[in-house]
């Protein structure tokens, strides 16, 4: 059973210099870990943020190793057209390398509007957007009269050499839809392992209502979680930083949000990856970085010790 685990930096309202990020990719390259994961927000609630692609598009430009995926990308604020350009750009700078995780967002329905998008319409026009991507990146010429999008004779050159698997980030029955029908996987957060299990085959079931028999299925999972060697002091450490981040207690949070040990995490990761899930962001919480990717390290070599990967 193949399972690749990585380290998801949490940014939030803290500025990220170019010494921190750099620190990031060395040590996650150093401790063996498979890949990076970035998330992004243009203005969440206090106006923070920082731009999904643009991380990753430095772990893959200063590793030669690790693979990086958005989770998740706030595709529906963008242009299809711009987004599928910076995806193909990320794609030649690292063949095989990206995977392209992509969301509605909507937590913050302010942020929605600051982009000129009305909230309501965020579902159709993803769907909209993700239509127009995969077409881009396969090398399509495409012709539009949207709801959202007008478009004629777009195309992008070169497209990727590697198909960039695209995945849906989402607890809704819409977000499994539309992982089913026009992704290759689903990114989850906040289930448990019996629901992540139902998620995976209804996913499947959209995909062959579809006709597409050939897809992959590259499910995914989002974990918050607080790392180090006591249990409480890695709780306070997430507690805070989820707290700042969502304006929410943690206690909304906590069930699917664990803390504590790497042990502790790897027994949390296991039943998913049982469930289905390929690759896992620990969004890690400790007291520095170097406990955050060590911690995450750890709990790779634990989970893949036990499902024997």
């Amino acid at each position: 059973m193949t399972v690749e685990i990585g380290y998801m930096p949490t940014g939030g309202s803290d500025i990220i210099g170019l010494g921190r990020r750099r620190d990031e990719i060395r040590l996650a390259d150093e401790a063996g870990l498979d890949h990076l994961a970035f998330g992004d927000h243009v203005s969440f609630y206090v106006g923070a943020g920082s731009d999904g692609l643009l991380g990753a598009a430095m772990a893959l430009g200063a590793s030669g190793r690790l693979r990086a995926n958005t989770g998740v990308y706030l595709l529906p604020l963008r242009h299809p057209v711009v987004v599928a350009r910076q995806v193909a750009d990320l794609a030649s700078l690292a063949p095989g390398r990206f995977t392209f995780g992509v969301g509605i967002g909507g937590e913050d329905p302010h942020e929605v509007e600051v982009c000129g998008v009305d909230p309501k319409t965020r579902g159709r026009r993803m769907d909209e957007c993700m239509a127009v991507v995969r077409s881009l990146l396969a090398g399509d010429r495409v012709d539009l009269d949207g709801e959202f999008f007008q478009l004629s004779d777009a195309r992008i050159v070169p497209v990727p050499e590697e198909p960039v698997p695209i995945v849906v980030g989402g607890r809704s029955d819409a977000a499994l839809r539309r992982a089913g029908r026009l992704g290759d996987g689903w990114l989850g957060v906040w289930v448990s392992p019996r629901r992540y299990g139902e998620a995976v085959g209804e996913v499947a079931a959209h995909a062959a209502a579809a006709g597409r028999d050939d897809h992959p299925a590259v499910h995914g999972l989002n974990v918050w979680c607080g790392v180090g060697a006591d249990r409480d002091r890695a709780r306070a450490v997430v507690a805070r930083k989820m707290e700042t981040v969502y304006q929410l207690p943690y206690e909304r949070f906590e069930k699917w949000s664990p803390a504590g040990t790497p042990a502790d995490l790897a027994e949390f990761v296991v039943p998913y990856v049982e469930a289905g899930c390929r690759f896992v962001n620990l969004i890690a919480c400790g007291d520095s970085l170097e406990d955050e990717v060590h911690g995450v390290a750890e709990v790779r070599r634990l989970v893949l010790k036990e499902v024997g990967s």
